[in-house]
């Protein structure tokens, strides 16, 4: 999602720019130690056996590598550590809304909201409802081009069906009578956690089934 990238990488930024100048402090004051010593040992060395400025350049040299080597070290743990916190920030007014996700979402009692688009040469279509344990609980015609329709937690038989998680998908045929590709019907479900793995977001919904963020297709309030 580009608004998801976009808060990301200025959280980014800026995290890694609050912590390089420190770094960079710490790093300057070093180097003015190591600066006074060679200062002091050149006023010490002894004049018959002078040391070679050589030596003063391979030092200065390796100071000079290990200065960028912790430098570079230290922005990209920042930059990693607040891409991390960005995430959560970006998505943290999340919680509590009602998230369109084609993963299984909680039946509890009141009507869900199936969307239910269909390839436009369809002339038959049937939405298909799975448990948690993914067996078919019910299926039934769908009004043709109907673009969603409300599920009352009715099994097949007629029988309310307890609460939990189902999902949806939709079976459709073309005029010919040939069968077309079977599409997960995607629902509303209420988003209860937020979470990152690695530098992924993970929403987390009432009932306990997740998905990624960007697959996070529209938000609303909740109902």
């Amino acid at each position: 999602m580009t608004d998801l990238i976009t808060g990301l990488g200025s959280g980014g930024i800026a995290g890694a720019a609050a912590t390089a100048p420190q770094t960079k402090a710490v790093l300057s004051s070093d180097f003015e130690t190591f600066i006074k010593m060679l200062t002091t040992q050149a006023e010490y060395q002894d004049p018959l056996e002078p040391l070679d400025s050589s030596e003063y350049a391979a030092q200065l040299a390796q100071f000079s590598m290990v200065e960028q080597q912790v430098l570079s070290n230290d922005l990209l743990s920042a930059l990693a550590a607040s891409l991390g916190g960005g995430t959560i920030a970006q998505l943290s007014g999340w919680i509590g809304m009602e998230a369109r996700t084609t993963q299984p979402v909680l039946f509890d009692g009141s009507p869900l909201t199936v969307l239910t688009e269909t390839p436009p040469n369809a002339t038959e279509a049937t939405l298909n409802v799975y448990d948690s344990g993914g067996t078919l609980v019910d299926r039934r015609l769908l009004p043709t081009g109907a673009p969603a329709v409300q599920w009352a937690g009715v099994g097949a038989d007629g029988t309310p069906v307890p609460a939990g998680l189902y999902r949806f998908e939709v079976e459709s045929i073309d005029a010919a009578g040939e069968p077309l590709p079977t599409a997960l019907a995607a629902s509303y479900a209420r988003v209860t956690e937020l979470r990152t793995e690695g530098t992924q977001g993970i929403v987390v919904f009432a009932g306990g089934s997740e998905t990624t963020a960007e697959s996070i297709t529209a938000l609303r309030e909740a109902s």
